[in-house]
């Protein structure tokens, strides 16, 4: 992946982005927040800290109280690329975020979303 630049972008910018893609599909906002809870084990707070602080994606990943043990069985193709083959662990987390917020917008329902046995 040659595109690294998203590293240093401020998650409040994308962020947006997420809420829109979901609302524009009939899910909610609180709907892309249980995604991104469940996937880095961020709070309302967190998530809002974030925000507020307009931190970068390295950061908002590496500082991330918990990424989900699961996220191993998130699985699929994402902006071109398989994600179990993406090798460096930030990118494949930002992937793993997109794949989520995709499936959220293409109607899949939450359990099979967060990967719920």
């Amino acid at each position: 992946m040659q595109n690294t630049r998203i590293y240093t972008t401020a998650f409040a910018s994308v962020y947006p982005h997420y809420i829109q893609k979901a609302e524009k599909k009939g899910r909610t906002k609180s709907e892309v927040h249980e995604i991104i809870f469940w996937l880095t084990g961020y709070d309302e707070k967190g998530l809002q800290d974030i925000l507020d602080n307009r931190t970068d994606f390295k950061t908002f990943f590496e500082q991330a109280p918990q990424i989900n043990p699961n996220v191993s069985l998130i699985k699929g193709v994402i902006c071109g690329y398989r994600i179990e083959d993406i090798e460096d662990e930030l990118m494949r987390n930002i992937r793993y975020l997109d794949k989520l917020i995709d499936e959220l917008a293409k109607g899949k329902k939450m359990e099979k979303i967060l990967r719920e046995q």
